[in-house]
């Protein structure tokens, strides 16, 4: 059985084809700059190299047909015609109080996806539209919509709410709904099986930390808090992000700066603007700001210890509403590749039973792995994240329960 996971944003389509029986990658890239002339075109194979050239695209529409036939292709391509393909996944980044779990694609679910437009105007319509363009391409073969805000769906009432009025809640779904949701999922399932438990078992804070960063407190499998919101500017300081201000920052910046009466300039800074590129001056890749901090830079180092100090607030606060934890889990890009941002993490937080191994923090690796001590009660691990895996299980699920 072959699953095609697709991620369209705003301006590129990923992709990645599994054969299911094994679990394994046959073959996988991206089209980026949709619409731009630096549009381009990288892919790989399980047997070849990657590639990368120059394409002229200028809708997904275009790009999903430029990827469909890469795939088919005589000599080069993973597959021979599309009915080799089972099901299609699609990711999406917001179902908003529409959709609480993973589904079959239909005209009703369509419908309820254009309704989420306005509550992830970067996103969904990006989404949407890579849907329309492989409902084309691979006519007849059946999609599944695979949400990041559903694993979040557990999270119980008086965490989710914002103490605003309520009836901003019942007409304009004010409320939290949490990012990374299919990230998180798959770590802490991983991490409960390196643990050795059942997952019903067990207690885990997953820190999920990349351009973009949420963490999860995940009781039993299930989350009852994530740090990301309404959207994903809330939570801990990100690569451009700036997470959690006062709210009040808001009115009196549109008061003192007339520049910030329009919203869109507003969303601009905060999310664009902000964050590690905002405090240092340089740069919202963590592996600059590293440098930065090595060679004496001071807003470099505030930036990266400010950071640093924003997710360790969040693990001690999940560490007292889950009453303990059986691991501290790292992954996405900083959190799996970063070692001097895991250690000023965990730095003095022994009195909850996090005891961080520095020498196996530093080993360079890809795989999963402990970087606790031995005595340490609450074991830190670095689990790489795969979510076009989970997108693709996700999928062959619905798909099989129909």
């Amino acid at each position: 059985m072959k699953v095609l996971v697709v991620n369209c944003g705003s301006s590129s389509v990923k992709y990645t084809l599994f054969e299911m029986d094994s679990e394994k990658k046959i073959a996988w890239g991206i089209v980026e700059c949709i619409g731009l002339p630096e549009a381009y075109y990288k892919r790989q194979t399980s047997g070849s190299d990657e590639q990368k050239d120059s394409v002229k695209v200028t809708n997904h529409m275009e790009a999903a047909e430029l990827i469909i036939k890469n795939l088919m292709a005589p000599e080069t391509g993973s597959i021979k015609n599309i009915d080799e393909i089972s099901v299609i996944g699609h990711r999406i980044v917001h179902g908003g109080d529409k959709f609480s779990k993973s589904v079959l694609v239909t005209e009703e679910v369509k419908d309820g996806l254009k309704e989420c437009f306005s509550i992830a105007p970067l996103h969904t319509p990006g989404h949407y539209e890579g849907i329309l363009a492989v409902e084309k391409m691979l006519s007849g073969i059946p999609s599944v919509l695979v949400f990041d805000t559903a694993f979040h769906q557990t999270i119980p009432d008086y965490a989710y709410m914002y103490a605003l009025p309520y009836d901003l809640y019942e007409k304009d779904h004010i409320r939290k709904y949490g990012f990374h949701g299919t990230s998180h999922n798959y770590v802490s399932q991983r991490a409960a099986a390196m643990l050795g438990k059942p997952i019903e078992q067990t207690k885990i804070i997953t820190c999920h930390l990349g351009n973009g960063s949420s963490l999860a407190a995940v009781e039993y499998g299930k989350v009852i808090d994530t740090s990301m919101g309404f959207t994903p500017l809330q939570g801990v300081v990100m690569g451009s992000r700036c997470g959690d201000i006062d709210p009040a920052v808001i009115p009196y910046l549109i008061n003192m700066n007339k520049d910030y009466a329009d919203p869109e300039a507003l969303n601009v800074l905060m999310n664009k603007k902000s964050g590690l590129l905002g405090i240092s001056g340089l740069s919202g890749d963590m592996r600059t700001i590293v440098k930065a901090v090595a060679a004496g830079n001071k807003k470099a180092k505030l930036a990266f210890e400010m950071l640093c100090y924003s997710v360790k607030k969040y693990i001690s606060a999940y560490f007292g509403i889950l009453n303990g934890a059986d691991a501290l889990v790292f992954t996405a890009g900083i959190g799996e590749n970063s070692p001097s941002v895991r250690e000023q993490i965990c730095k003095n937080l022994s009195a909850v039973g996090i005891e961080m191994d520095v020498d196996k923090n530093n080993e360079p690796s890809s795989s999963e792995r402990f970087v606790s001590t031995e005595s340490s009660k609450v074991k830190i691990m670095i689990i790489p994240t795969n979510e076009e895996l989970m997108i693709a299980r996700e999928s062959k699920r619905v798909l099989t329960n129909g």
